[in-house]
């Protein structure tokens, strides 16, 4: 919907910021414009002060609640959820401060009940204070530089630092949405599944707020609505006789087969019977990690996928619908089997379509950016547990997720990153022993901290383009020597995790100059000569940087962003598309899993 903003143009957390506004309704207080939600702010205005906007902004919205809502103050509870905001927030409901979040990409909530219970009628008034100013203890981290030079700046005049190459939109970018459950009601599930030939178990855990004293009873129903296994009580296993596993796109005729378990909490509180029923929809995988395979369901599962970005025209990262389905539909016409979540956890609604589709998904946390010695410290190391935290919770229960990366391209190389990559990798393994975790380095094998402690080896390079720039003939000898080096020292299967080049689209050079369309598809080829001899040994998988062209600061070698996409901005295709397209076809052919329809609707020679 459209909320009430305003920009506050005042930079960092300044104590008692606040008392400005939330007490009185924000149109009260001063102009404000009409902002969309979910939406970045900065393209949605013709100011260009907003633009670039760096401190503290303020939404606000009034709704009436329904009265039913309202009028069993005991036994219902009415709660206030944001799929995410950037980057911290401060949330009040009628003047009352009743959440705050650090973190843009994660969601959070706030039990409202006691306040809006006692009002029936009057308007629920929703009033958030925003801010993406990023420090070196944020994750991502950034820094505020200061320009003191009276000569060339004016007073107070600073400049917003980062260490990562995508534009730091900011806003509400997810759903706002309120909810109610019973007093009494289902907080957590957590699933996990094992498998043989003849028979699965769905392994649960359910938590329950509010009261010790409830009954529990599971369902679960495969995608026809038949039953197939019964229990109750808080933690126990299903018996799944012959079944339908959870299979990647490309990898079976029925990809992305789930069941849905049903869990009904039951409870007297003051005479009341309270209920509250959740469904979940559960997959069926295992996964497993060799010194040279990467193997789901038993089966060796190769990466050929992508890299992507929360990112359009107008709305930035807004979750928007028909963005999301139309990237679904090229990631399926495009071969692609999966994608990395870079640089930061995707939208629940995306991961949703992942489940359902098939497509696997490396989970990335927004640790991006890690570069400063100062981020490796004690103060940066809890938050960045903090968001594993969230981010587990939010996704464990997902099957196209096979495994965690909790950073891209960090200052590996420095020796705090031992220690903290170390007991970030131990976090995530603790709060989920079922999957892999990995980082994603760009540091020199030899110097490399971190990588010790990850059970995949992501590699990102660029070379002839930020490495001997135009030279494409050095190809073949650095990306081998790199795999060599890599694996020869720890033994561990390898994800090209980036690649790519940019290209202008429409720009043409025949030889092949950097920049051109042509260039990017021999870059790409080049690549893909030495992946195809190293996959029949430890390469696991190959993920294009990037998907689509995005938006980055503004800077010398930024022409309206990075032009790495195989798709424009605009999601139409460059020439490399159609490259990548007939590889990761060709390489899902060599698989007897694909359906008979698949294979004879394409041919090539």
């Amino acid at each position: 919907g459209v909320w009430s903003f305003r920009a506050d143009f005042s930079p960092g957390r300044d104590a008692g910021f606040a008392q400005r506004w939330y007490r009185q309704p924000l149109r009260q207080s001063g102009p404000v414009i009409d902002m969309p939600v979910p939406a970045s702010f900065n393209d949605i205005t013709q100011d260009p002060s907003l633009e670039n906007y760096v401190g503290w902004v303020w939404y606000e919205k009034e709704v009436l609640l329904p009265l039913r809502w309202l009028q069993d103050g005991l036994n219902t509870r009415v709660v206030l959820r944001f799929g995410s905001a950037h980057y911290y927030s401060i949330v009040w409901v009628n003047g009352v401060q009743v959440v705050e979040h650090e973190g843009g990409h994660l969601p959070f909530e706030a039990d409202i009940s006691s306040i809006v219970q006692g009002s029936p009628g009057i308007p629920c008034r929703i009033t958030v204070a925003l801010n993406n100013t990023l420090t070196p203890h944020t994750l991502p981290p950034g820094s505020i530089q200061y320009m003191n030079d009276k000569t060339r700046y004016p007073k107070n005049y600073f400049v917003q630092n980062i260490r990562f190459d995508f534009f730091n939109y900011a806003g509400i970018h997810r759903p706002v949405v309120l909810y109610t459950t019973p007093s009494v009601y289902i907080d957590d599930i957590t699933v996990t599944t094992t498998s043989s030939e003849s028979v699965a178990m769905v392994h649960y855990q359910v938590s329950v707020v509010g009261s010790a004293l409830y009954s529990l009873s599971l369902t679960l129903r495969d995608q026809e609505g038949k039953v197939v296994a019964t229990g109750d009580g808080p933690a126990g296993e299903l018996k799944v006789p012959n079944p339908n596993l959870w299979w990647p796109y490309l990898m079976h005729e029925n990809p992305g087969y789930r069941y849905f378990l049903e869990v009904k909490m039951q409870a007297q509180v003051n005479g009341a019977l309270l209920e509250d029923i959740y469904t979940l929809p559960v997959g069926i995988r295992t996964v497993h990690v060799t010194s040279t395979q990467f193997l789901i369901n038993g089966r060796p599962f190769y990466f050929h996928g992508v890299n992507k970005h929360e990112d359009a025209d107008i709305r930035g990262k807004g979750l928007d619908w028909a963005l999301i389905v139309k990237d679904f539909n090229l990631l399926r016409w495009l071969g692609a089997n999966s994608f990395r979540t870079s640089h930061y956890p995707y939208a629940e609604e995306i991961m949703d379509l992942c489940d359902a589709y098939g497509i696997v998904v490396i989970d990335e946390c927004p640790g991006v950016g890690i570069k400063m010695p100062e981020s490796f410290g004690n103060k940066s190391l809890q938050h960045h547990l903090v968001v594993m935290e969230e981010l587990v919770r939010r996704d464990k229960n997902r099957p196209s997720v096979v495994m965690w990366s909790v950073a891209n391209e960090p200052a590996s190389e420095l020796p705090p990153a031992a220690y903290y990559f170390k007991t970030v990798i131990a976090h995530t393994k603790a709060l989920d022993p079922s999957r892999p975790v990995t980082f994603v380095s760009d540091a020199n094998y030899a110097v490399d901290h971190g990588a010790p402690y990850v059970d995949v080896i992501c590699v990102n390079s660029y070379f002839s383009w930020y490495h001997d720039p135009g030279h494409l003939e050095v190809i073949p000898l650095q990306l081998t020597t790199q795999f060599e080096n890599w694996y020869k020292t720890y033994q561990k299967p390898i994800i090209q995790s980036e690649y790519g080049a940019d290209s202008v689209p429409g720009l043409h050079s025949d030889p092949p100059l950097m920049f051109s369309e042509e260039y990017q598809k021999a870059m790409l080829k080049e690549y893909h000569s030495v992946f195809d001899k190293k996959r029949k040994e430890y390469v696991i998988g190959e993920l294009i940087w990037n998907f689509a062209d995005f938006m980055t600061n503004q800077g010398t070698t930024r022409v309206l962003g990075n032009k790495k996409g195989i798709f424009t901005r605009q999601r139409q295709p460059k020439s490399a598309a159609f490259v990548l397209r007939e590889r990761y076809w060709k390489i899902a052919n060599e698989s007897s899993c694909l359906p008979p329809i698949t294979k004879s609707h394409i041919l090539f020679l």
